[in-house]
Formats: structure tokens, sequence, C-alpha cells
């Protein structure tokens, strides 16, 4: 996935999933806790990858990851391509009104718009590139 998208929370708790990224999701997907105060995104098959890992790890490490099974979401939008976000995930990355949905690879990510803006500002300089870049090999 990939992609980047400003749309609002309605007062509902609901927001708009890109058609783009709808169609990599498929119909049902998983919300749930993300790195960096954000919420991920998978499809079905992803989830599945993911809890298929979580499944192969030792009971001590499973530990830390049972908020991020006990408050993910199934999701499945509606008819105008919304989903429901619950509150505790809505507070958890600080989500109020304004909302950026990024695609990164295998997932989906909603992020806080103004926390976006400081990460990719921070995140995004020729350093940080390079270092990335060098050890993906290219």
């Amino acid at each position: 996935m990939t992609g980047q998208y400003q749309h609002s929370i309605d007062a509902k708790g609901r927001v708009f999933i890109p058609a783009k990224l709808r169609e990599e999701l498929g119909e049902t997907f998983y919300v749930t806790m993300g790195m960096d105060s954000c919420l991920s995104v998978y499809s079905d098959a992803s989830w599945a990858k993911f809890t298929e890992k979580f499944e192969s790890l030792p009971y001590t490490k499973t530990k830390a990851m049972r908020p991020l099974f006990a408050n993910a979401a199934k999701c499945e939008p509606d008819s105008q391509g919304r989903i429901l976000l619950p509150q505790k995930l809505r507070a958890y990355a600080g989500l109020d009104k304004d909302v950026v949905i990024i695609g990164v690879s295998n997932r989906a990510e909603i992020w806080n718009a103004e926390r976006w803006a400081a990460l990719e500002a921070e995140e995004l300089n020729p350093e940080n590139l390079a270092a990335v870049m060098e050890e993906l090999g290219f």
C-alpha cells in the first residue's frame, strides 16, 4: 500500500477509508494500536499472518502485545467507505478531527494530522533516507 490521504473523523467517530486503500484491504479489515501512537489497519490476510507470527512467539514476549489484540476492531466499511473507530483507539492515537491515512507496505496507518506532519518533517531528511536505502541494499 502506498499514498497519503487527508480526511476528517465525523461526530460519530467514523472515518472515510480511501477507495485505493479499500481495494487493497478488502471487504473486512482490522484496526488496532500501531507504533508511534497511530492506528494500524490490516487486511484479513495480513492480520492472519500477523496473528500466526504472534502465536509463534514465546509467552513472555506475547504478554506485551495483549492490548494490541484486546483493542483490535474488525471493520467493514459502510456504503460510503467509512469505518467506525472505537473511542479507545481514537484516544490512543489522539484522533479527534483531522487525520492522515497513509499506505505503508502491507498495512495502512491512521495518524493525527498534526502528529503526522511533525513526524514527517523530522524523518524526511537526506541522512535518514540514505541510511534506510543503504540498509535495504539500494
